[in-house]
């Protein structure tokens, strides 16, 4: 028989139920075109299991992350749904997609250092759990240089986020040695 969840708890399983279903027809871009909330999940249970989060709020956020930026979803909708501080980390990690790629990358590059530090742990899962697909399930049609590229710019980016989470940072940092 399975133990209910705590009350507190149920925030993020329906953040794990609400994005599966926005994210529903998306996939991941490696071969195995993966389901995109594959992803999601990789970054929950590494801010669970190697950065030791137990915040339900930041783990709901973390299932969220993508889903302004990647699915009709609004700002509004989010803090109704899950309340102004699951909002607010989700808007800290979304990028703004009216802007070209390159534009994007050098933001959110500028911007690491500044995020909250619950937004800093969701960012830095979300760069291993992303490097790590790169390395091991890459994009189709990504040359090596185009990976080599990615992996550098995501380096960058987690050298502005370190200092809080050092385990999250040493996962990293192994995933890069390991390559």
């Amino acid at each position: 028989m399975l133990t209910p969840l705590p009350e507190s708890n149920s925030i993020f399983i329906a953040a794990l139920v609400f994005a599966t279903e926005r994210h529903r027809n998306q996939r991941r871009k490696g071969m195995d075109h993966l389901p995109y909330v594959n992803h999601l999940v990789a970054v929950v249970d590494l801010l669970w299991r190697v950065g030791g989060v137990r915040d339900p709020e930041v783990l709901a956020a973390a299932f969220l992350h993508d889903t302004v930026e990647d699915t009709d979803t609004k700002p509004e909708e989010l803090e109704r749904l899950f309340g102004v501080r699951v909002r607010i980390l989700v808007m800290e990690l979304t990028d703004d997609r009216s802007l070209p790629s390159p534009v994007r990358k050098r933001i959110q590059e500028e911007h690491a250092a500044s995020l909250t530090l619950e937004a800093r742990a969701i960012k830095l899962a979300d760069k291993i759990s992303n490097v790590d697909d790169v390395l091991h399930r890459p994009p189709f049609g990504w040359t090596k240089g185009r990976r080599q590229e990615y992996i550098a710019w995501a380096g960058r980016v987690v050298d502005r986020l370190r200092g809080d989470w050092p385990a999250l940072e040493a996962e990293f940092d192994r995933l890069l040695a390991g390559h």
